[in-house]
């Protein structure tokens, strides 16, 4: 459904409408060169989207949007007019398998995706709109062709009578050069041949990245085609609206650095791959990094030896430094206490001088009293 608005997308490829968000091109192989795709190149790459730290951002994007992350999941939010939160695979797959465990967002105009996308617009989905309890849709596209969009796409009910906004399912879409596969929850829904799809013209079948997010198909702003397929126009006061996803495992079913188009045919048989290590797999292959225990055990002898020696030196450093201060401080306290005994005994000394005196002055005082009796 969401390639209906490619039309626009070649006009405005950035910003007009809330679901070009996950669904454009910035070059098409069937118009001329483009740089090569960077691959996967590995089976079974898990992503699990519970924190920043453990899901590799440096191989996704995160467009018109942000993310929020909890012990549940990713949380992908449309809170406002133009929020269609989206991550967006840097690498792709050529053929292979993608399973993604989400809760579909509620909500009238809601649509949560996840999408397989080609530089040259073939195209795999899974859609679920948030006001139908009961069914998920997919659909497919060769080479941004829409015509009979809403006849190629079909509506499969949960197994066991879930809900895609009810709780977590997994969504599966396996894809060769032979046949696609749509499952619910290990259960297969639909399959489609090569043949099937208008002789192999229509069957999607280039270098594909994935694409994870959810976007305002009810906006006012979309065709009224759109807002009936998304199930009515969207009310942003009733949200925020909010689509999980749990995890996300991908496996290509290629192996190479690179997919080149080898010329503006499109078809599977077109498409170069580049021997050697993607750029994922170095990634997702990379050791965690080493905590301070390991790297000091990593160390040479004479490394370790350096280390303890600096440490000896400083603790002799501080060590003295501190006794200095003891020293130091014990003498200005001897000094301090020398000044306060002196002090005290000048004071003291005064005090009995002026009491002898008071004294003296007293038996004055009685004497001339008594001579005069």
């Amino acid at each position: 459904m969401s390639l209906l608005l490619k039309s626009c997308l070649t006009l405005l490829p950035y910003f007009v409408l809330p679901a070009a968000a996950q669904t454009w091109t910035s070059c098409n192989p069937l118009n001329g060169t483009c740089p090569p795709d960077s691959a996967l190149g590995t089976s079974n790459a898990s992503f699990t989207l519970n924190s920043t730290s453990s899901f590799q951002s440096s191989l996704w994007n995160t467009t018109a949007g942000a993310l929020t992350y909890n012990s549940s999941g990713a949380a992908f939010t449309i809170a406002q007019k133009g929020d269609a939160p989206t991550i967006q695979s840097k690498f792709y797959i050529f053929f292979g398998e993608v399973e993604v465990w989400l809760k579909a967002a509620p909500g009238q105009g809601v649509v949560s995706s996840v999408v397989l996308q080609s530089d040259d617009l073939d195209e795999i989905d899974q859609e679920f709109i948030g006001n139908n309890d009961t069914h998920a849709e997919n659909n497919y596209y060769g080479k941004g062709n829409t015509t009979d969009a809403y006849e190629r796409a079909e509506w499969y009910p949960l197994p066991d009578g879930g809900s895609p906004t009810g709780g977590y399912h997994n969504y599966t879409t396996r894809w060769t050069n032979e046949s696609l596969e749509w499952y619910i929850d290990g259960s297969i829904v639909r399959t489609l041949a090569y043949d099937d799809a208008n002789g192999g013209a229509s069957y999607p079948q280039t270098p594909m990245n994935v694409r994870i997010g959810i976007w305002a198909g009810g906006d006012s702003d979309n065709s009224n085609y759109t807002i009936q397929w998304a199930g009515g126009a969207i009310d942003y006061s009733k949200g925020p609206y909010m689509m999980f996803v749990q995890s996300v495992r991908l496996t290509d079913f290629s192996t190479g650095s690179e997919y080149k188009y080898g010329d503006t045919s499109g078809t599977w048989q077109s498409i170069q791959t580049v021997p050697g290590n993607s750029t994922a797999l170095k990634v997702l292959t990379a050791p965690p990094p080493e905590s301070v225990t390991q790297r000091f055990n990593g160390l040479s002898h004479g490394a370790k030896i350096g280390i303890f020696s600096t440490v000896a030196v400083a603790i002799a450093v501080c060590v003295g430094m501190w006794a200095f201060c003891c020293v130091k401080q014990r003498k200005a306290g001897k000094a301090e206490r020398r000044l306060a005994d002196a002090m005290y005994e000048k004071d003291t000394a005064e005090l009995m001088a002026y009491r002898a005196r008071t004294r003296k002055g007293a038996f004055v005082g009685e004497r001339e009293v008594f001579d005069e009796d």
